[in-house]
Parts: structure tokens; C-alpha cells; sequence
């Protein structure tokens, strides 16, 4: 048997099985590359830190700053390297260390843990990522504000467990979709992320030791040369700016995921109320125009939660730093916020293209022969011949109406004791949308 040579990578970043993320911002914030520079940035940050409070020479917080280039670190060796310690911060640091020179090089990742420069590092990438992602979010909210606006009036057949329940409006559905992304905004918004500094059991002992009088100025300073927030205590084995962060992403894959999962059923063929702006193409059917964001997008809210749950059981974090509860998040945090900034970015797209076909969603509403406005009828006739007379009725005329394929309009006035009814202005499915426009106008108001 012929062995078969291995392959090398080409591009381990270039998302061959992710078209969700694959060329969007999120993918070059969350790359090993800007996983690199944003552990450089925590070192160096440290170290301009102690140089700021007397502890390490302004010579020093210089050198180490001009070496933390990512481009002149390889990352793939990084990698490799990384086996032997269980993190890449270990050979990271032997290699700023020797860049930085012999003379400065002793104040690299002085009294640090690798853990403090991970955990720093992962609230960059984070703090990086959720902007881009925010952004895309205000796209998507002010596309769906003008969506719903316009449709306001647009009358369509609500469905319920699938089924035609009574009319609705697409602007009232544009607006929910909008209050979700406000949703996951306002809880991307709020999480906060802290610089990580504790040192290796997090006491700070040997910052103590190294001649900080106060070791919360020097967590301080650190936190803010990276524009994180200070934190209270170290948080190695409290895990709540993770799961903080995971849940509100999780949360905002499974909002665009809501609007995903709407157009993609009123995208059928066989209901085609509405459309993608630009349709995905099909290896096979020429004919077809794949509602490929939506279809991205759906895709993301289901993964989503299984990634969250992952760094929900590392909260189980054991003594004061962990064996595995750590080490467990690092890829399950990258891939939510490379997962859920392209679902972002796809989201934008999907929420300033989509096409309405009013005209179908209006021929719709008479699918059911005039019985998506049975509840109306039931509500009106029930005080003039009482309920169970009402009902009788009602029952009777959708049993015909169904049966003949004819109008329940056209039933109901075959019925003597209806003849006095103005059964067109009850029947017309366009006047009983509720307070769909006023909801409309209620929803559009939050800004």
C-alpha cells in the first residue's frame, strides 16, 4: 500500500467549511494573526504598565512595544511550539523576550502568568469583534426600521403552527425582527470586558514583590493602556466576562436567526412573499435563486448555542487557575465571534435587500376561502345570536366553504337570520389587522 504524504495547510484561517464567516471582518479580527497581535498587545501593555508606575525603565516599555509586531513572529512555530506548554504563551514570550533584546528582554511577562496574557488577549479579540459586529447590527436595525415603516399597511396571512391564523402585517413582522437585533445590541452593549492580572494564583504576589507598593495602580494602568475595563479581582477561575460575552453572542446569532428562519419560509416557492435581494446560485438547477443569507444565517443560530454551552461548563473552573476548564474556551469563543459577526455581516445584506411582494401576500390572505377571519365573525355574531348559535353557524358555513371551494362570504349569505349582516366589510381580511400599525409605530420609536 502507497503511503499518502500529508498536506500541508495553506490558509488555516481561510474558512473552506465557513462561508458564514469566510471573508468577513469578524474572520480577519478573530484570525491566529490577530490572535497573535492581541497577545503581543497584552504583553506589551504590561510592560508599559510597570514602566508608567516606576517599575520597569521607559526604555524598556519602548523596546518591547517596537518588537510586539505580529508580523515579525511566526505563527505557525508558535503553534507547534505550543504543545509542549499547553499554550501558546509560552513560546510567544520566549520569542518577544529574544526580539526585545538582552537588555530589555528580562521585562517581558514579568510577573505575569500565561493565563493573564490569554485571558487579556481573548477580551481584545473580543473587545475588536464586537464592534464590527455592532456596526453591522446598526445596518440590519436601520434597513428593517425603513422595511417596516413602508409595510406598515402591508396586510399578509399570520401563520401559527404553520397554519393561516388570522391576518397580520409584514411591517409588524419587519418591526419584531428589528426589536430582536435592538435586543442583541443593548446585551452586546452591556457586556463588560476586563483586562486579566493576577499573576500565577492570583494574588499578585510577584508584583508585590517586584516593587509595587499598590498592585491594584498596576492593574489599573494595565487596563488602561488596553481600553479594557479594570477588573475587581482576578478571574481566573471565575468565568463570568466569558460567559457574559458567549451568551450575548449566542443570543444574537439566535435574534438574526428569527428573521432567517421567516424568510426563509416566505421564500418558498410556493409562497414567494418575499425574496432575497440577490439569490444564491445552485450547481444544478439554473432555475433557482437560494435564499443563501438566510440560509447562513439559520445556520449560525443552530451552532450557536452548542458553542455557548461549552463555555457555560468551564465555569466549573477548579482551584485557583484550572487544568482543561481554561483551555477549553479558546476555540469555542473564536468560533462564536467569528460565527456570529458573519452572521452579522450576512444580516445587513439580507435586511437591505429583501424584496416584498405585497401583491402575493394580498392574494394569500383569500387561500382559506375568507376562514382566516372566522375569529372576527365569531367575536361580532357571538352578542347577536349568542355563542353557541354563533358558533353553529360559523361551524356549518367553513365546513361548506371548505367542502365547495367556494367563499365563506358567499356561504354566510345563504343563511337567512345573516341577511341583515354586512358579511363583505366582516369577511375583508384587510380590516382585521388589529393594532398590527399602531404596534408598528409603538416598536419603531425605540431607538
Amino acid at each position: 500500500m502507497t503511503a499518502v504524504e500529508p498536506v500541508e495547510p495553506v490558509d488555516s484561517d481561510a474558512g473552506l467549511l465557513a462561508p458564514g464567516w469566510a471573508g468577513s471582518p469578524a474572520s480577519a479580527a478573530t484570525s491566529d494573526g490577530a490572535f497573535l497581535q492581541a497577545l503581543l498587545d497584552a504583553e506589551a501593555a504590561l510592560t508599559r504598565a510597570q514602566a508608567g508606575l516606576g517599575l520597569a525603565p521607559a526604555e524598556a516599555a519602548s523596546a518591547v512595544s517596537a518588537a510586539a509586531d505580529a508580523a515579525g513572529f511566526d505563527v505557525r512555530s508558535i503553534a507547534l511550539r505550543a504543545r509542549g506548554g499547553g499554550n501558546p504563551v509560552i513560546p510567544l514570550v520566549a520569542d518577544l523576550t529574544a526580539a526585545a533584546g538582552a537588555e530589555h528582554g528580562p521585562y517581558v511577562h514579568r510577573g505575569a502568568t500565561s493565563q493573564d496574557i490569554m485571558d487579556t488577549a481573548m477580551m481584545l479579540v473580543g473587545r475588536r469583534t464586537r464592534d464590527l459586529v455592532l456596526a453591522d447590527l446598526e445596518r440590519t436595525v436601520r434597513a428593517l426600521g425603513r422595511l417596516a415603516a413602508a409595510h406598515r399597511g402591508t396586510v399578509m396571512p399570520g401563520r401559527t403552527l404553520t397554519q393561516h391564523a388570522v391576518p397580520t402585517t409584514f411591517g409588524l413582522k419587519a418591526a419584531g425582527w428589528r426589536s430582536l437585533v435592538l435586543d442583541a445590541r443593548d446585551r452586546l452593549t452591556a457586556v463588560r470586558l476586563p483586562a486579566q492580572l493576577g499573576g500565577a494564583a492570583g494574588t499578585l504576589a510577584a508584583f508585590a514583590t517586584s516593587g509595587a507598593e499598590d498592585t491594584q495602580a498596576l492593574v489599573s494602568a494595565y487596563a488602561r493602556e488596553l481600553g479594557l475595563a479594570e477588573p475587581a479581582l482576578p478571574w481566573h477561575t471565575l468565568r463570568t466576562p466569558i460567559v457574559d460575552l458567549a451568551g450575548a453572542l449566542a443570543f444574537t446569532a439566535g435574534a438574526l436567526g428569527k428573521m432567517a428562519v421567516d424568510v426563509l419560509t416566505l421564500s418558498r416557492t410556493e409562497i414567494a412573499e418575499v425574496a432575497e435581494g440577490t439569490g444564491g446560485a445552485s450547481s444544478a438547477m439554473p432555475h433557482k435563486a437560494n435564499p443563501v443569507a438566510a440560509t447562513l444565517l439559520a445556520a449560525a443560530a443552530r451552532r450557536a448555542p452548542g458553542l455557548a454551552a461549552t463555555l457555560y461548563a468551564s465555569m466549573a473552573a477548579e482551584d485557583e487557575r484550572p487544568a482543561g476548564a481554561w483551555h477549553a474556551e479558546w476555540e469555542p469563543l473564536r468560533e462564536l465571534l467569528r460565527l456570529t459577526g458573519g452572521a452579522a455581516r450576512d444580516a445587513a445584506a439580507l435586511a437591505e435587500g429583501i424584496r416584498v411582494h405585497a401583491d402575493t401576500m394580498r392574494e394569500h390572505l383569500g387561500l382559506t376561502h375568507g376562514l382566516i377571519v372566522s375569529e372576527r365573525l365569531a367575536v361580532e355574531l357571538a352578542p347577536v345570536f349568542g355563542r353557541a348559535r354563533a358558533k353553529e353557524l360559523l361551524t356549518r358555513a367553513a365546513r361548506r366553504a371548505v367542502s365547495e371551494r367556494r367563499p365563506l362570504v358567499d356561504v354566510l349569505g345563504e343563511e337567512p337570520e345573516l341577511k341583515d349582516v354586512d358579511l363583505a366589510d366582516l369577511t375583508d381580511p384587510t380590516r382585521y389587522a388589529g393594532s398590527a400599525g399602531a404596534l408598528t409605530d409603538r416598536a419603531l420609536e425605540r431607538r
